[in-house]
């Protein structure tokens, strides 16, 4: 017996906007995933991320008929979606957080210290993405975590790829002059 091909989020969605329960899950189980961890990419928080994701889903069930797909994918629709809760988040609770001083001392060559070197590396790293300004971070998130191209990312944003490339440009920056005063302060 051959099985049906899966539907098309664009079939999906109008089938939302019908009310269809089924469409709707299926939809948020294939796009759960992506929308969480955009959110806590760009707030830093699983339960904020949590709410985020919720909250778009429940923007899906409501203005599903307003999707085009001439406009973009699926999921550059939801994101776009998750990009303004979490914003709104983001500038409710607080506009940036702090970045920590360092705990550890200097950082030490030996093989068994390696992967702890390593994983504190990547939190700091994470703090600094999270220090950035929203739009800065944004951009980090979804051309360097979410490898999404210049193109797909300005979908995203609703702005130029000039401006892509010029906020990913200054956000690298920042991230390695961050990145580098916290390497100065562990030493």
């Amino acid at each position: 017996m051959l099985e049906s091909p899966s539907p098309s989020d664009h079939d999906l969605l109008r089938r939302i906007a019908s009310r269809d329960e089924n469409a709707f899950l299926t939809f948020y189980r294939r796009h759960q995933s992506l929308v969480y961890r955009f959110a806590l990419q760009m707030s830093g928080s699983a339960e904020q991320a949590e709410e985020v994701t919720q909250d778009v889903f429940m923007t899906v069930m409501g203005s599903a008929k307003q999707y085009d797909p001439e406009r973009g994918s699926a999921a550059a629709y939801l994101i776009g979606i998750a990009r303004n809760l979490v914003l709104r988040s983001i500038e409710r609770d607080w506009p940036y957080v702090m970045l920590d001083d360092a705990d550890g001392g200097p950082a030490v060559e030996q093989d068994p210290l390696d992967e702890l070197t390593r994983q504190e590396r990547i939190e700091s790293l994470k703090k600094a993405v999270l220090t950035l300004p929203p739009a800065y971070r944004e951009v980090v998130v979804l051309c360097d975590l979410h490898e999404l191209d210049y193109t797909e990312a300005a979908e995203v944003l609703g702005c130029a790829i000039g401006t892509i490339r010029s906020r990913l440009h200054r956000a690298r920056a920042l991230l390695l002059e961050k990145m580098r005063a916290s390497e100065r302060c562990a030493v």
